[in-house]
């Protein structure tokens, strides 16, 4: 068993391992993982400091969790999907789920109808979308996704990849994990050999706290950029955990020390059980406000709602154009100045003066 596999099985996956380390009311939190399971690895349960800090929120259930506040599949993925567990919502690129397991349980998970449910995946349906990607040749870029590929063995892996890869029209693989965030032993050296064969490949890796940014997910971040992956960051904005405008800076710098690429922060999708999460639009304006200007542009991800019902990812941005008209455009900077800038090619440059007398 590798080390990896050794911090899954030292885990916590019940509710009286659960309860035999903290203070937890067992009867009322039996429903819960009735529906949603419990899964944190020994790894990152100990990154747990003390009950409801930002680790502990993150993957604690919660009797909140049975509030139906929102949507099953607030995405619409499966109506977007011509076959199981394929989602084409663009004109080129098609999401594809292969496995059901995750190396934690996120309790805010926008597919908690499927993770962690074995029979929401088979080698049929992993089968039947290769195939559909093969009849589509619309498709140039996949994300591959679940659940987390980088759980899945070595081999398997491999042989989804080489599929692809195999596919002419498709020219980007990329994969969403979170593995290097909160299980990092299970990037190894073999695993880094796999997929640099299979370059153009692109990892999205998921932090959400600077807390996950420990030696360990240094170090497997760093193998993987070493592989020649490069890396971006998908944050989910989270009450409690990050929805904090010096929070999300120091995530964002430490990200960028361990070579990964702040690309989004993800505005809480409408999951059913998972409303004790969101926050408002205003907050997250206010954290790129806080982060535009104030720290390297590197270090700016985009702010984006996924939009229900399937409507793709809409960015999201403070506001910077005050007026325009055929004259000029009046603009906003981080700091709260006011300038303009002529409208056309042909308009006439303004006069420059201080930001008071705009």
């Amino acid at each position: 068993m590798e080390p990896w596999q050794q911090l899954l099985a030292g885990g916590v996956n019940r509710l009286e391992e659960l309860a035999s380390r903290f203070s937890l009311d067992i009867a009322k939190l039996r429903p819960v993982v009735e529906q949603f399971p419990l899964r944190i690895n020994a790894y990152y349960l100990g990154l747990i400091q003390e009950p409801g800090d930002p680790i502990w929120l993150q993957v604690i259930p919660d009797e909140r969790e049975l509030e139906h506040d929102g949507y099953e599949d607030p995405l619409n993925e499966e109506g977007d999907s011509p076959v199981v567990n394929l989602t084409k919502r663009y004109p080129d690129r098609t999401l594809f789920y292969v496995t059901s397991q995750c190396p934690i349980f996120c309790r805010f998970c926008t597919r908690k109808r499927k993770v962690g449910d074995a029979g929401s995946v088979s080698a049929e349906t992993i089968k039947a979308g290769i195939e559909q990607i093969k009849k589509d040749k619309t498709i140039r870029d996949i994300v591959i996704s679940g659940g987390d590929p980088l759980m899945m063995q070595d081999e398997q892996l491999e042989w989804i990849l080489s599929e692809l890869r195999a596919i002419p029209h498709v020219e980007i693989l990329r994969i969403g994990s979170r593995v290097p965030a909160v299980l990092p032993q299970r990037i190894t050296p073999k695993l880094c050999g796999i997929l640099k064969k299979y370059h153009p490949l692109y990892i999205n890796v998921h932090f959400n706290h600077p807390r996950e940014i420990t030696p360990e997910s240094t170090l497997a971040c760093g193998m993987l950029a070493d592989a020649g992956i490069p890396l971006g960051n998908q944050s989910v904005l989270l009450k409690g955990i990050n929805d904090d405008p010096d929070v999300m800076k120091e995530l964002v710098q430490k990200l960028l020390k361990i070579r990964v690429r702040p690309y989004y922060i993800y505005q809480a999708d409408l999951t059913d059980g998972t409303g004790y999460f969101r926050t408002s639009l205003q907050k997250g304006l206010e954290i790129i406000q806080s982060l535009r200007g104030h720290t390297s542009g590197l270090a700016v991800p985009h702010y984006v709602i996924d939009a229900p019902g399937g409507g793709g990812k809409i960015p999201v941005f403070p506001q910077t154009i005050i007026s325009m008209d055929d004259e000029k455009i009046v603009l906003r900077n981080y700091e709260g100045k006011l300038f303009e800038y002529p409208s056309s090619s042909g308009a006439a440059i303004p006069e420059q003066k201080s930001c008071a007398n705009l």
